[in-house]
């Protein structure tokens, strides 16, 4: 038998405090659409276009992109409707592979992909913001470090206020980014864009692109961690990441064209913040400033969403370790995992004045990010077989269509990704596999929790 003082006591209010259905479908949309726009589309297509041989490759690059983003929507789709969790990945991997593979990707996600995610968005928010208040040599990395500190500060009051927040900016910035496509199919430019030279074809580098293209459609597996909050996630999973993909496809496509149409490829190539030269040009320095102003909002709508789903793996990861107990605890009162988001916190503020350093904070966040991520989205695609090989008998209220190519397809995309993004990000991205490597005696501690629960069992089967 157990012994019960051997149990730390735990407050009922933190011990019984659980995720609950709280978001409806459109809820989970709108969190979804936040979460990737705005990352990059304001910020990545000057990048892309210098990485692209003609305005052709261009706009095929960010469809192909956005058909991609879809069929893994599609291979998420079945394993959240079959394992809705607020761990998201984290639990997928935990059933497809076991423990320690979950925990490796939990240590991962916490110290390399969410929270450098959370400071290349934080950057950007910074970059822009900068061109209104400039605060000196490195004014981007200070902006960056007060707007996750006020973020995280909204996340821990609570889910309701962070969700009510993120209706709020996701809508302004749909609208910033309508704004764009219709002025650039509908106006006219008012100064020559000037021109950069020209890109030739030997030299452009499909597969940077396509790590920019994607990073720009990024956070759509992020709708995986709100499976333990969305009511009925079972069966409403699917309609939130297959309409979530056809809004973004849209938007983006659109938005491209509109940026292409007024500043060319040449004008892309050689723009720091695309969307404000763009309406410089349409519309003079008014124009420029709004579009800065919608732009600041919608990075604001992607940091908040980033960091609202961030926390969740930290919740998750620390109930399977004893040792990070603390990090655990659910906020019944807030209906948000507080501690997890102060760590999350912690951790990005430290890659931010790692990030501080560099030339170019958001670019070098992104490249720390990249392979470590294409690499466990891969574990993940792969997932969808071993969880139908797993449990033969099981059926998910919701299956991949055109199964296996379609999870087939979406594994070759994450596998050229992982060669690409190692191949092209550098020593930012080496930093980021060394700090994976980092996380292996995390194993350790898992064995450590597991060994009293063995022990436990034993002694009961002994007793009896």
């Amino acid at each position: 038998m157990n012994d019960a003082s051997t149990t730390p006591a735990v407050p009922r209010s933190e011990s019984s405090a659980r995720p609950a259905g709280v978001l409806s479908v459109f809820d989970a949309i709108v969190i979804m659409v936040g979460l990737v726009v705005g990352v990059g589309i304001f910020k990545t297509p000057s990048i892309v276009a210098a990485n692209v041989a003609s305005e052709w490759a261009f706009i095929g690059v960010w469809i192909a992109g956005g058909l991609i983003t879809l069929v893994g929507a599609l291979c998420y789709a079945e394993l959240a409707s079959a394992e809705p969790h607020a761990g998201g990945e984290y639990h997928f991997l935990s059933r497809a592979y076991g423990k320690p593979v979950a925990m490796l990707f939990g240590w991962a996600r916490c110290t390399v992909i969410q929270t450098g995610a959370i400071a290349a968005v934080a950057f950007m928010l910074g970059d822009y913001i900068s061109q209104i208040l400039p605060l000196g040599a490195y004014s981007s990395a200070i902006y960056a470090a007060l707007s996750v500190l006020f973020f995280t500060g909204v996340n821990i009051i609570g889910t309701t206020q962070s969700k009510t927040l993120q209706v709020l900016v996701t809508f302004i910035e749909i609208g910033a980014l309508a704004a764009v496509i219709l002025f650039g199919f509908f106006g006219s430019a008012t100064a020559p864009v000037a021109p950069a030279p020209t890109l030739p074809v030997e030299t452009a580098a499909l597969g940077t692109a396509m790590i920019f293209v994607l990073l720009t459609y990024g956070g759509w597996n992020e709708a995986a961690y709100l499976t333990g909050e969305l009511k009925d996630a079972r069966r409403n999973i699917p309609k939130v990441l297959a309409l979530g993909s056809f809004i973004l496809i849209a938007l983006y496509t659109l938005a491209n064209l509109a940026l292409l149409s007024i500043l060319g490829l040449e004008g892309l190539r050689t723009s720091e913040a695309v969307a404000a030269d763009m309406m410089r040009v349409v519309a003079g320095p008014s124009g420029e400033t709004i579009v800065t102003l919608a732009v600041v909002v919608a990075a604001v709508s992607t940091l908040n969403a980033t960091i609202f789903t961030g926390s969740r793996v930290f919740y998750a990861m620390a109930q399977d370790l004893p040792a990070l107990r603390w990090v655990g605890v659910w906020d019944g009162r807030g209906k948000t995992p507080a501690n997890g988001h102060i760590t999350q916190g912690v951790i990005t503020l430290a890659l931010i004045a790692m990030g501080a350093i560099t030339r170019d904070g958001f670019k070098a966040m992104v490249d720390y990010t990249a392979p470590v991520f294409w690499g466990f989205l891969l574990l993940v695609g792969v997932a969808v077989f071993v969880m139908r090989w797993r449990y033969p008998d099981r059926r998910p209220p919701y299956r991949v269509p055109l199964y296996p190519v379609t999870p087939i397809l979406f594994c070759l995309t994450c596998a050229y990704m992982l060669h690409a993004s190692v191949m092209y990000t550098g020593v930012a991205g080496l930093a980021g596999l060394a700090v994976l490597a980092a996380g292996l005696p995390i194993l350790l501690l898992r064995k450590k929790a597991d060994a009293p629960i063995v022990a436990a069992a034993l002694r009961d089967d002994v007793s009896t």
